[in-house]
């Protein structure tokens, strides 16, 4: 996938998850949990929708890089090729 299909995709998951939400105007730079009101259960499943629809495991370890959109992207990247 490429970055930007990745971005797409943690979009429209997020879009799913908090219907509320308005991810159109999300500072790709700034952190999700205070742009979106994100709460800790919001943020796990979003970890586990992208294990479900990629299978890509992300440790607990590794939740910090997840923190804005463009991490989200820089992290998956890899795993998502």
């Amino acid at each position: 996938m490429t970055s930007n299909e990745i971005r797409d995709a943690i979009i429209e998951i997020i879009n799913e998850i908090l219907p509320d939400g308005d991810c159109a105007g999300v500072d790709p730079d700034k952190k999700l949990r205070d742009q979106l009101e994100l709460d800790s259960m919001d943020f796990l499943d979003i970890v586990m929708e992208l294990r479900k629809r990629y299978g890509v495991e992300i440790p607990e370890a590794d939740y910090p890089k997840l923190a804005t959109l463009n991490s989200c992207v820089e992290y998956l990247t890899p795993k998502m090729k």
